[in-house]
């Protein structure tokens, strides 16, 4: 068998002008034999709720032809209700661009992707693990695949009912977390190497992990996942290896166009639902997250650290995953990935990943090989 690479990326939103925010990134995509990413957010003409977004089918141009496998499990998908969701797949399918996490119901939902690369079959599946329980589908309703996690609050010996906890803990519910498990068993029969993309992470805020985070990741695992991939967080989180096999804590955003997201965001013609409203969670999210936006990232309004980012990449060598790396960028204020050598900043991308990394008590090491890292682990 030939020796193969696979990439993934983190979140992906596009929007006005998306062709310029490859064009750091494309060097990288085009030496890869098979390309992974999740697409965050649906696109649709005709549904009110994306009219001030620039989320016009026309916008998801770039990733024909770009990426094999999209991952569409999360906690937006359904943010334009049916529609939304319908239009999306109905553009990825007339495009040929395979994807996984969301379907039209649930059976659709959990439809693995399967692509074949020089005699090799790569197996994907896709979870949201953040809620809100409406993006999930159902039996008869669109939406995502999921693994419902269950949260509780512990004052401990805090005097303070009804005040901040001093310790959350979290675990994935069991029948959403069976039905993932029987989901891999059932793939690993049909593929080489599996991919499990799960939509996880404490949102915004450096370092720490959930409880469930490492719970779903090693089940995963131990039910046949070759290589775990992460996102939602919007800020890089650890890598560590379990059993052999990586787990890419958080992968941060690769293109994330959201001038909605600042706090002067102002909606003129959309149309609120009882899912999404925009500018409300454009002001909730300043109160909920604690930072202000860099006004010098108008369409990247993130945490300052989100400017860091990564291009997972896994080496296949006779059938199986063989090395795991990463490739560093550093998002400019424009909004664009630049991937960086590291003489450029890749030092910076570096050390951020080292403090993150060993912040989470997770055993991931790093080590160059030119102008990437590679992954080990002590």
């Amino acid at each position: 068998m030939k020796k193969l690479t696979i990439i993934a990326t983190g979140d992906i939103i596009l929007g006005k002008e998306p062709e310029q925010f490859f064009s750091s990134v494309d060097t990288e995509i085009t030496k890869a034999d098979i390309v992974l990413g999740q697409l965050e957010v649906p696109y649709s003409d005709r549904a009110p709720e994306l009219a001030d977004l620039e989320r016009q089918l026309k916008n998801l141009a770039p990733l024909s032809g770009r990426f094999d496998v999209l991952s569409l499990a999360g906690n937006h998908i359904y943010d334009a209700k049916d529609i939304g969701v319908k239009d999306t797949l109905g553009w990825l399918e007339g495009n040929n661009v395979t994807y996984t996490g969301a379907g039209l119901n649930i059976e659709h939902a959990k439809r693995p992707a399967i692509v074949e690369k020089e005699g090799v079959r790569l197996g994907v599946l896709s979870y949201n693990c953040t809620g809100p329980k409406v993006m999930s589908a159902t039996e008869t309703k669109p939406g995502c695949a999921n693994v419902d996690i269950i949260t509780h609050y512990e004052l401990g010996d805090v005097a303070n009912p009804g005040g901040n906890p001093t310790k959350i803990y979290t675990y994935p519910e069991p029948e959403s977390f069976n039905s993932m498990l029987e989901d891999i068993r059932e793939l690993r029969k049909q593929c080489d190497v599996l991919a499990v993309y799960l939509h996880k992470g404490i949102v915004h805020k450096p370092v720490e992990l959930a409880d469930y985070e490492q719970v779903v990741s090693y089940a995963a695992i131990d039910a046949g996942a070759d290589v775990i991939f992460s996102s939602h967080s919007h800020i890089l989180h650890g890598i560590e290896v379990y059993k052999g096999k990586t787990i890419y804590h958080g992968l941060n955003n690769f293109i994330a166009w959201v001038p909605s997201l600042s706090p002067n965001f102002r909606a003129e013609k959309g149309v609120r639902n009882e899912v999404f409203d925009p500018e409300q969670w454009a002001r909730k999210r300043i109160e909920m997250f604690g930072f202000v936006p860099d006004p010098e990232y108008p369409t990247y309004p993130f945490h300052p650290e989100s400017i860091y980012t990564i291009i997972a990449k896994c080496i296949i060598e006779d059938g199986i995953i063989k090395q795991t790396r990463f490739i560093p960028m550093i998002v400019n204020k424009a909004g664009v990935p630049v991937v960086v050598t590291r003489e450029s900043g890749g030092e910076e991308v570096l050390e951020y990943m080292v403090k993150i990394t060993s912040g989470a008590n997770l055993n991931a090491t790093y080590e160059w090989d030119e102008d990437e890292i590679v992954i080990g682990y002590r």
